[in-house]
């Protein structure tokens, strides 16, 4: 099964990333509050997937996106940040990031990339109930 790390400092943005991603029918194995945590808990769980925010105190989403990338040369990063200027996004890549979620967070988007990185296998099963649930969340 697909598992799932997300790294935000900010607890309501986890939230919602962990609810997309069970309606995704995702298993979410981690969280972590910062760049030092998220690397501590990739090694821990190997993780299919990280969702990596770039501004957290201390060591921050791209030099953690490196430190796992170093790790783990085939790790699947999706950075999600509001910070999305032309050379952030540059700089998320060369950091080993697979691909570059602007906030807000919008479901069709994260679905994709999540499609995109861990293939076309992946189940994704949502009903219309829990989409307009997700909705109202993100707005």
């Amino acid at each position: 099964m697909n598992s799932i790390l997300i790294v935000d400092d900010t607890a309501f943005t986890r939230h919602v990333l962990r609810n997309i991603f069970e309606t995704l029918g995702l298993h979410v194995v981690a969280e972590a509050a910062s760049g030092e945590e998220a690397v501590r808990n990739y090694c821990l769980y190997k993780p299919s997937l990280v969702t990596m925010d770039i501004t957290m105190p201390g060591m921050n989403g791209l030099t953690a996106s490196r430190r796992i990338m170093e790790l783990d040369k085939d790790a699947r990063i999706i950075i999600c940040s509001a910070v999305s200027r032309h050379d952030t996004v540059i700089k998320a890549i060369q950091a080993g990031a697979r691909d570059f979620i602007a906030k807000p967070l919008q479901l069709e988007r994260i679905e994709w990339a999540v499609q995109k990185l861990l293939g076309t296998g992946v189940d994704v099963r949502r009903g219309d109930r829990q989409v307009k649930q997700i909705a109202e969340v993100l707005v």
